[in-house]
């Protein structure tokens, strides 16, 4: 059996250990004979790890028991449309952020819900997204029910380094590809979100965390399935959870655990995007990096190479090397890595070298 490097930006890669472990129990989960996805998710060991991974998550991110742990599906795709339809309506506004490709794609599901407003949009009119707004830079609509943003951009490969000020606003954040990759202060937040294919396991579950505070504010006659106080009232399982998506949920947060958390794995990603930016500042202008410096995403490193076809062998010849999903997005061309938790300083160093003799191998 072969590993490749997997830059995936999503589903991305999973932790070599938990993988094994999910293997080895395939067949017999806990004791059970079954896997899994063979056991009853009323059943009293179902429920035991559905509330241990719910506790869980609140103990690495920091959060006091006034935070809901929330299952939900449809990925973070459908909190677009969920966020809004709980908190929005006739008359109401809310604030979005737009720094990027998917925060854009929440604009357009909270505008059919109520009158969506702008503290900063930072679209260069030219379809790309290169920078983050500055604190000094954002106007806030006091009308506003809530303040949205996304904290890390995909497909740009821009993040902020910072949580806004949104005086005293509820704060609704889309973490899906930069969730847990740091130290943060989650107390900050109202509500944060975050599908699970990046940083926290597979794709099928989305953990969405809300506050109570501001959860007494969603509104109480919707569609049940859309309802996020029918998630707390059922512990998320009015109907079948994702048990096996959950399941490796649980299995990523007990590896945090073990290795240190979020403060130890801040130091381990803080290294990798200092060894990708280096080698991308240090090549003279063959690696071109696309974001602004000061907006850089230590989880989304995006550059391109002097002609689209040297990027293309780039792709070809990283995949050849065992180094694979390196392609950019569609609209962006070029090349993106994606360094989730799970890929290790050494598959880096690895990746580096690469860049290192690809260069001298293919003069511009």
């Amino acid at each position: 059996m072969k590993r490749v490097i997997n830059f995936a930006a999503g589903p991305a890669g999973i932790p070599v250990e938990v993988l094994e472990q999910a293997r080895d129990e395939m067949l017999d989960w806990n004791g059970t004979g079954c896997s899994v996805m063979e056991v009853s998710h009323r059943g009293k060991e179902y429920d035991a790890l559905h509330m241990e991974t719910m506790d869980l998550f609140r103990e690495l991110a920091g959060l006091p028991k006034d935070y809901n742990v929330l299952f939900t599906t449809g990925g973070a795709s459908t909190q677009f449309l969920m966020l809004p339809m709980n908190y929005l309506g006739e008359g109401k506004e809310a604030d979005y952020i737009v720094t990027g490709n998917w925060a854009q794609g929440a604009v357009k599901e909270a505008k059919r819900y109520g009158t969506i407003t702008h503290p900063a949009d930072t679209h260069m009119g030219n379809g790309v997204f290169v920078a983050i707004p500055k604190q000094a830079e954002l106007t806030f609509n006091p009308r506003a029910e809530y303040v949205h943003y996304t904290s890390n951009n995909t497909v740009e490969g821009t993040e902020w380094n910072y949580i806004p000020d949104v005086h005293g606003k509820p704060l609704v954040c889309d973490m899906s590809s930069d969730i847990f990759s740091r130290p943060l202060d989650f107390t900050k937040f109202s509500m944060i979100y975050a599908g699970a294919q990046k940083n926290l396991g597979p794709s099928g579950v989305t953990v969405t965390v809300i506050r109570d505070d501001f959860l007494a504010k969603a509104h109480d006659d919707l569609p049940t399935m859309l309802s996020y106080k029918v998630f707390k009232e059922k512990f998320s399982m009015h109907n079948t959870p994702p048990c096996f998506s959950i399941y490796i949920l649980n299995l990523v947060l007990r590896w945090l655990k073990k290795n240190g958390g979020l403060e130890a794995m801040g130091k381990v990603n803080d290294r990798k995007q200092q060894l990708l930016y280096s080698a991308i500042d240090s090549s003279s202008g063959y690696y071109r990096g696309i974001a602004q410096v000061d907006s850089r995403s230590w989880m989304n490193i995006d550059f391109k190479l002097p002609t689209p076809e040297l990027d293309a062998k780039f792709v070809s010849d990283a995949k050849a090397a065992g180094i694979v999903q390196t392609k950019g997005y569609r609209t962006m061309g070029g090349i993106r890595l994606s360094c989730y938790n799970a890929v290790s300083v050494k598959d880096v160093e690895t990746t580096v070298q690469f860049m290192q003799d690809f260069k001298t191998r293919n003069p511009a």
